[in-house]
């Protein structure tokens, strides 16, 4: 099954979740946007989807310190950044185009629909090209940014190490200053994405490490910038070592990396010493809602193999037919389908608000809008990988038997999508965050503004009273007050210095504030369309967008009272954990 871009279902969401409109400003008008979607709909579609299914074959072969990665690959890059896709949203005056990061989001789902493999690649530039932008000397931009902006050269993001996994406190690679403002840099990497490729010359890493005498813990990291290739041409002092032999995105290389085999590796500091955790947060910041939107666009395609093959595969007969029905007839296979679509649809809504935010932080709004995205970003990065991983695992089911072997494809999505919730923080962390480090911005003041506009949601829908929501308004509005429950209980805890118990219930709070903020995403949706049809626009498409923020509403955010209670009575279970799992 081949992957075509859902661009008016995309736009749509865009415009009338996300105030796509307000974002544009004068230079750009939704008709630029559509030409601009249209266009990064025709390379995915025809340039690098192609290429999903042989690079899972491939995989990324390496011999004598090189990797190869599978045929087409080198061509469908370079197709790609002579579009100028690289630096769709990176600043002009490095030799970006400048425009909004929310239409960079729906084209970065894109990309990592046709191949979650391929668009690794660019999605960890991306966050390299915003670390140096923000941190980097002036020195090292004018050197760099233009390349890795244009895409001639790579990005790589090294921080784990093989004892220290997510607690970069344990960190032991350490570098030195040899002068010029140059430093050698020693130890060992893993978990590399495309630590080491073919399709470019070079790879510019940004490196984690100690300084001599630096302060315990995480508040004496640096951040140091290591070329592959140095400025004069010659080899750095790094290699790689060895490549994972992993579950899915066989395409994508990732790679241990051994710095300073002979001496040290040369790089430069970005930003100043000891403070090179702050400066990463930016790169991984932006790779947190560009793995978010990864899940939107695995989970689209996924979406689309289970519904095509459903409307081929004949078995049994539905009520009423005469003869073998196609699947796609059959009542539970409808609610796999709509499950799927409806999921897709609400974190699609959710990474496209935390991308809205993002380009409102530079605007008027500034820090109000910088904190909503910092709210929306782990929210935006769990609950769009978590759907990833249930929307995949329904495709496989759709499929039947067809689904659990290699030809159909289903399985190599579900197989794509594990680790989506894995790397960036594994979305217990972006759980921790939420609660502990988000949900106190503002003394809980950028959270209640959140809940405040969901409420407004909710009083639109019950307005309208149009039977075509159903439940739609109710359902919604219980599920914005199991948030609001939830959320004062948690703040609480936090002011109470129980942070223990916070902890215990953030998984299940970050699951309830997708929910409801993805039935909010589809309810604005279900209001604009039937806005259309009440204007005298006849496109089908109206009605299912009602019919799906309907669905959502009355099987899924059904949820919302548990999870709440969960949140709040089901943190006794750490008092038991010793026990209950003793042996």
């Amino acid at each position: 099954m081949t992957y075509r871009a859902p661009v008016s279902e995309m736009l749509f969401a865009l415009r009338h979740v996300a105030g796509l409109d307000t974002v544009l400003g004068d230079d750009l008008t939704p008709d630029d946007a559509r030409t601009i979607l249209d266009e990064a709909a025709r390379i995915a579609d025809e340039v690098i989807a192609p290429l999903n299914r042989s690079g899972d074959r491939h995989g990324t072969p390496f011999v004598d310190g090189a990797i190869t990665t599978a045929p087409g690959w080198r061509d469908a890059y370079r197709t790609w950044t002579q579009g100028g896709w690289n630096g769709l949203s990176a600043d002009p005056d490095h030799g970006g185009q400048g425009l909004p990061l929310l239409l960079n989001a729906a084209c970065t789902e894109m990309w990592n629909a046709a191949s979650i493999a391929f668009g690794l690649c660019p999605l960890l530039t991306a966050g390299g090209i915003e670390a140096l932008a923000q941190h980097g000397s002036e020195d090292l931009k004018a050197r760099y940014l233009g390349r890795l902006v244009s895409g001639e050269w790579t990005a790589t993001m090294n921080l784990t190490e093989p004892q220290a996994g997510s607690d970069l406190a344990l960190l032991r690679s350490h570098a030195e200053p040899v002068g010029d403002g140059r430093y050698r840099i020693v130890g060992s990497k893993i978990y590399i994405t495309y630590g080491e490729h073919d399709l470019t010359d070079n790879i510019v890493h940004l490196v984690l490490a100690r300084l001599k005498d630096a302060p315990a813990g995480t508040r004496g990291i640096s951040l140091f910038l290591v070329p592959k290739i140095l400025p004069d041409g010659s080899g750095n002092d790094l290699r790689c070592s060895g490549i994972e032999h992993k579950l899915g995105i066989h395409g994508s290389p990732t790679c241990s990396m051994a710095f300073g085999d002979q001496g040290g590796a040369i790089g430069w500091l970005i930003g100043e010493e000891n403070r090179g955790l702050a400066c990463m947060f930016t790169m991984m910041n932006s790779a947190r809602l560009n793995v978010g939107l990864q899940g939107v666009g695995i989970a689209e395609r996924a979406t689309q193999g289970a519904l095509a093959y459903a409307r081929e595969r004949r078995q049994g007969r539905a009520p009423g037919a005469q003869g073998p029905s196609a699947i796609v007839e059959h009542a539970d296979v409808q609610r796999m389908l709509l499950t799927m679509r409806a999921y897709t649809a609400a974190a699609r809504g959710i990474c496209y608000l935390t991308a809205a935010a993002l380009d409102g932080a530079k605007g008027p709004e500034g820090q109000a809008a910088h904190d909503r995205a910092s709210l929306l970003t782990p929210v935006a990065k769990a609950f769009s990988t978590d759907i990833a991983n249930e929307v995949t695992s329904l495709g496989v089911q759709v499929h039947g038997g067809m689904g659990f072997v290699e030809e159909t494809g289903a399985a190599q999505h579900m197989r794509d999508a594990r680790i989506l919730g894995i790397y960036e923080g594994t979305n217990g962390i972006q759980a921790i965050d939420l609660v502990t480090r988000k949900l106190p911005l503002k003394g809980g003041a950028t959270v209640r503004a959140q809940i405040a506009s969901l409420r407004r949601v909710a009083e639109g829908l019950m307005k309208d009273a149009d039977p075509a929501y159903g439940h739609l308004g109710a359902r919604l509005r219980a599920g914005i007050e199991s948030l609001d429950r939830a959320t004062s209980f948690q703040l609480a805890a936090l002011a109470s210095n129980r942070p223990e118990t916070a902890l215990a219930g953030a998984t299940p709070y970050l699951r309830l504030f997708g929910l409801v903020q993805g039935g909010a995403c589809l309810a604005l949706e279900a209001r604009a369309a039937r806005a259309a049809l009440q204007a005298g626009e006849t496109d089908p498409a109206h009605a299912g967008r009602i019919a799906l923020a309907r669905f959502f509403a009355e099987n899924e955010l059904t949820a919302a009272a548990g999870l709440a209670d969960s949140v709040i009575d089901g943190g006794a279970f750490t008092e038991a954990a010793a026990l209950a799992l003793a042996g």
